[in-house]
């Protein structure tokens, strides 16, 4: 398995072998339904125990974290609890990435509350934390290569920087899974998934309110 072989479009091709179409399609399009363990045991709870989804398994982690931990978590808990109990916040912390590494996002403070999405915390320190300066695109076609929606992350993430909405959804961004993999393998540093998930954001709203006028 590599990554994001967990996406479930990626399960759906790599057991079934059937291929969900882009975005609005969804996997019951092509007969499939994908439930990670942590939903179908919530699922077995509410109907088996009539007990409500209001706690998950959070994972706090880092090279500098003193007690690397998972924590059943309720939800509303501050992550500043989750880092305490795992022995505190490193004096090295660069930044807390609400998620995991590839797929997550800085947080402002450590206040923001567990919710049903939650899944981790990882406390990066200060050498991990640090951005490289983006350089030019050098045409490796590294980031298309390792894309696993076929997309064009270079081309996704030009567009979306100079704001052509209408050929970033023709380009199709909203196939787009923000797995990182492009940003990860670029030799000069771009932000790709930034602008991407940028792209994604506006010409999801673009698509919505389209359709609400229908």
């Amino acid at each position: 398995m590599k990554y994001p072989q967990g996406g479930e479009k990626q399960l759906i091709d790599a057991v079934i072998s059937r291929q969900v179409p882009a975005p609005p399609a969804i996997p019951i399009n092509v007969g499939a339904v994908v439930q990670n363990v942590g939903t179908a045991f919530a699922v077995y709870e509410a109907v088996q125990k009539n007990k409500p989804l209001f706690e998950r398994i959070v994972t706090v982690t880092g090279k500098s974290v003193k007690n690397p931990s998972n924590f059943l978590t309720r939800m509303g808990t501050p992550m500043s609890q989750l880092i305490d109990a795992a022995g505190g916040l490193p004096e090295d912390t660069g930044k807390v990435i609400g998620g995991g590494p590839m797929m997550g996002k800085a947080l402002v403070n450590t206040e923001v509350p567990i919710c049903k999405g939650s899944s981790g915390v990882l406390i990066m320190n200060d050498k991990e934390a640090a951005r490289a300066e983006a350089q030019p695109c050098i045409r490796c076609a590294k980031c298309v290569s390792v894309c696993p929606m076929g997309l064009e992350p270079f081309l996704l993430a030009t567009l979306s920087a100079h704001k052509d909405w209408e050929r970033v959804e023709k380009e199709d961004v909203m196939s787009c899974i923000e797995c990182g993999s492009c940003q990860f393998t670029c030799p000069s540093h771009r932000y790709l998934l930034d602008y991407i998930r940028l792209g994604k954001g506006t010409v999801g709203g673009i698509i919505r309110a389209r359709n609400a006028k229908k």
